[in-house]
């Protein structure tokens, strides 16, 4: 005799899950890519954990990960806050991707008399 099985039965507990959305993704991309250009990255992999979507840049491909943007919601699906994380440590945390990823925007300058 056949069963019937729900899908629903199976689902791991916890929140809602949570992704980057296009205008992230894109923005995300877009910064890859100039530093791929550049030389300075060579991969990336985006993991979802309950609670937490993590977009990670690696230097090597066989490597650990440089660093990880995190984007991680709070009770009820409300974005709380991104994140760049370093290992297990924070490094720094904004409110919107824009802001977090404004630290990249700003590289050191060699200023000379002149």
């Amino acid at each position: 005799m056949t069963e019937v099985l729900h899908l629903s039965d199976f689902r791991r507990p916890g929140g809602r899950r949570v992704y980057f959305d296009r205008t992230e993704l894109t923005r995300l991309l877009q910064l890859y890519s100039q530093r791929v250009a550049r030389g300075e990255w060579r991969d990336y992999a985006i993991d979802h954990t309950p609670g937490a979507a993590l977009f990670s840049v690696f230097r090597h491909s066989y490597d650990r990960p440089l660093f990880a943007v995190r984007k991680s919601t709070g009770p009820g699906g409300r974005v709380v806050e991104y994140a760049l994380v370093v290992g297990r440590r924070k490094v720094r945390h904004a409110t919107s991707l824009v802001d977090l990823l404004d630290a990249f925007e700003r590289s050191p300058e060699l200023l000379t008399d002149g």
